[in-house]
């Protein structure tokens, strides 16, 4: 049975676990849309987000062990199907251009996911006062805006070839 969640705290802390087992996922995830993007623009872009969230791992591993707590022992049930549902579309007999697009609209429902989820922890961090560990989580709200950005920026060029395909 899952903790008891007593206070703000006990929600932040239950938040990051969430986050945590997220960025796992993701790790998994990530190189088989490498794999399947035939745009080069978004296979770097898929690829640098790679090396991002093992960064974005290793910045919550730092975080939890200074709240001396273990991020292991939550599994994110909405990330689980998020990726489901890339892994589905992923088997989808498409056109590579319309694949494409595909994939960035699968990736941009992970970013989302992550934006509202690092923007909540940075607000309870702020709010419990752990300035350090905010300005760090801070750091990963930025990456995944900056990744929603360049998907956005690559899908223009995505989206007109996926118009004209067959």
């Amino acid at each position: 049975m899952a903790n008891k969640l007593n206070n703000l705290e006990d929600l932040f802390k239950h938040e990051l676990k969430d986050l945590y087992s997220a960025e796992t996922q993701i790790l998994d995830a990530l190189p088989k849309m490498v794999e399947k993007a035939s745009n080069p623009d978004l296979k770097k872009a898929f690829e640098h987000h790679l090396e991002e969230t093992k960064n974005q791992k290793q910045r919550l591993e730092e975080v939890c062990k200074k709240l001396e707590m273990d991020p292991k022992g939550e599994t994110c049930k909405a990330m689980q199907g998020i990726i489901k549902e890339a892994q589905d579309m992923l088997k989808e007999d498409a056109d590579p251009e319309v694949m494409d697009a595909a994939l960035i609209a699968e990736a941009q429902r992970v970013e989302h996911y992550e934006i509202a989820g690092y923007g909540t922890v940075c607000t309870f961090a702020e709010r419990l006062g752990y300035t350090d560990i905010k300005n760090k989580l801070a750091e990963t709200l930025d990456e995944e805006k900056n990744a929603d950005q360049k998907l956005s920026t690559v899908s223009k060029n995505v989206n007109a070839k996926a118009e004209a395909s067959h």
